[in-house]
């Protein structure tokens, strides 16, 4: 009979103490606008691993928070961080099973909730985290969470509907004539005339811009004898010096180089057995043949 009513008294105890926890729990959440979610977890190498933190806020958003990430906060959270709770993972896992913990801290960092020790005996490793944190956030569950608003925020005081009823001044009656005109008053409302700016349809023809005509290129011609050296990604053309004239570097299209060189910058290429070097000279477009050695 003892240890009956011993027992009862345990077990009346436990649930006091645990409507004590959550009464204190759901009166601390509900004074927070935003629950932020970072997009990795401190205990974790890579953003949303496992998609463990993707899951966390999608949980809290289903429960009624109104839940964002940590680097995209709406512009009064941004002003405000205390007016949310920031998100964590703890992880307390071992060798045979997977056991995490939210826990939600505010802008001082201070704890203000643990979630209970969710757990998943589960060897792959996206499910189990999936198990262990979906059971976690069942502690929110009996919270009832909802946001009551912040008494520290400023009152905005609106004036929008102080002015019931604004009177347009009366308009002079005026006998008009044509609907299509503009009215020119004159010294009495008693003269009236009207000048009509209605469109008028134009016999004038818009000119049609010529076609641009491809640019002139000026042919030149080398019977100097350039000798290609093999470099990193193309070649140096010298002359018999030897002086370094050019360096033209691959491309992905065969024998077409980028170019650049004492006279500027340009293209050489392959065409019809012989080599071209084509560059601008002012607004001009220059072409050279070249006499090229390799």
């Amino acid at each position: 009979m003892f240890k009956s009513t011993k027992s009862v008294y345990i077990v009346l105890a436990i649930i006091l103490f645990g409507g004590s926890n959550i009464a204190t729990a759901q009166t601390n959440l509900n004074k927070y606008k935003y629950i932020v979610v970072p997009k990795k977890f401190e205990e974790f190498k890579k953003e949303n691993q496992y998609s463990t933190n993707t899951l966390v806020k999608h949980l809290f958003a289903k429960k009624g928070f109104n839940t964002v990430w940590e680097d995209a906060m709406p512009e009064d959270l941004a002003n405000n961080q205390c007016k949310a709770l920031f998100a964590n993972l703890i992880e307390n896992s071992s060798l045979f099973s997977t056991k995490t913990k939210i826990v939600l801290k505010d802008c001082n960092k201070q704890e203000v909730f643990v979630s209970q020790e969710g757990k998943s005996k589960s060897k792959q490793y996206k499910e189990a985290y999936s198990e262990s944190i979906t059971y976690a956030m069942k502690s929110f569950d009996l919270l009832n969470y909802k946001f009551e608003g912040d008494t520290n925020e400023p009152i905005t005081v609106s004036f929008k509907n102080d002015v019931k009823e604004l009177k347009e001044p009366k308009k002079p009656k005026v006998d008009a004539k044509k609907q299509d005109g503009v009215l020119i008053e004159e010294a009495t409302r008693t003269k009236q005339t009207y000048k009509s700016v209605a469109p008028v349809e134009s016999d004038v023809k818009m000119a049609k811009a010529p076609k641009a005509s491809p640019p002139a290129i000026a042919k030149e011609q080398k019977t100097d004898v350039l000798y290609a050296q093999e470099i990193t990604n193309g070649y140096q053309l010298v002359d018999s010096t030897p002086k370094i004239l050019m360096k033209i570097l691959k491309t992905s299209k065969t024998d077409f180089y980028i170019a650049n060189g004492d006279v500027g910058s340009g293209v050489v290429y392959a065409e019809n057995g012989k080599w071209f070097f084509e560059r601008y000279d002012g607004g001009n477009l220059i072409q050279e043949e070249l006499n090229i050695k390799f």
